[in-house]
């Protein structure tokens, strides 16, 4: 077995005994479903609940992904405009680390406010929450680009466009894609956090009925359900990065092979 191998399944066994350990906690405490249920008891719940819960998983999936995706593009351009000018870095950051300061759950209610309850607020503040993390690393990665480098290209006539679109942007992939991993866990608390105040679909609003109705196995299947989403597309990201920027890539990534 390869040691690549053998790490995996020594990850693979720590999980596995992380929830044997937990069944077993709550087996010999004589722990109550109300505070805390066994993993048994949560998969028992996802299995038999899956139907009623698949329409609202591809819900709470799809306004992620369509609030990520608004993030990405949103904080790429931010972060290119600026990394490339000091006026801009000056003017825009503090505004950037104040809006990402406040807490997000104070903006939802202006969200339904405006756009009222349902969709659009929760897609509003997956943006909100996972496009700073993208800004920064963007910004980050074009400030790295050696200024003896710039130099060079522009003695052989290159322009600032020329530099920045063969030289700066393909410099901060490496920074772009760690930004993705997690700006797209972010984007998961901002859906979720919308749909717990201001929708009737989701596996936030699944998870707040259940919570009321004192069904915490639902509760923590639902929180199992957002783990595995999150996991799923980090790994997806990982592997794209692989892809893309091999060269730079960690030897210790998450998805590494």
């Amino acid at each position: 077995m390869s040691e690549n191998l053998k790490r995996k399944f020594w990850a693979a066994a720590l999980i596995l005994l992380f929830f044997a350990g937990w069944e077993v906690f709550c087996i010999a405490s004589g722990m109550s479903d109300l505070i805390l249920p066994r993993p048994s008891q949560v998969f028992a719940t996802l299995v038999q609940r899956f139907p009623i819960l698949w329409p609202h998983i591809l819900q709470t999936l799809a306004t992620t992904m369509l609030g990520f995706g608004l993030g990405v593009a949103l904080g790429v351009v931010l972060g290119a405009i600026i990394g490339v000018s000091r006026t801009a870095y000056d003017t825009a950051y503090p505004l950037l680390i104040g809006f990402s300061s406040i807490p997000k759950v104070a903006v939802v209610p202006i969200f339904v406010l405006w756009f009222g309850s349902g969709t659009v607020p929760a897609v509003l503040t997956s943006l909100a929450i996972c496009f700073f993390p993208i800004v920064v690393n963007i910004a980050t990665g074009l400030a790295t680009t050696e200024p003896e480098m710039e130099d060079v290209l522009k003695a052989l006539g290159a322009s600032k466009l020329d530099i920045l679109w063969n030289v700066g942007l393909p410099r901060t992939m490496p920074f772009f894609f760690a930004s993705l991993k997690v700006a797209v866990t972010y984007a998961f608390v901002g859906t979720v956090l919308a749909e717990t105040v201001a929708s009737n679909r989701g596996i936030g609003n699944v998870m707040m009925t259940a919570s009321s109705n004192f069904n915490v196995p639902l509760v923590f299947a639902g929180l199992f359900i957002l783990a595995g989403l999150g996991v799923a597309l980090y790994v997806a990201f990982s592997l794209i990065e692989m892809r893309v920027t091999g060269w730079a890539n960690r030897k210790n990534d998450f998805a590494a092979a």
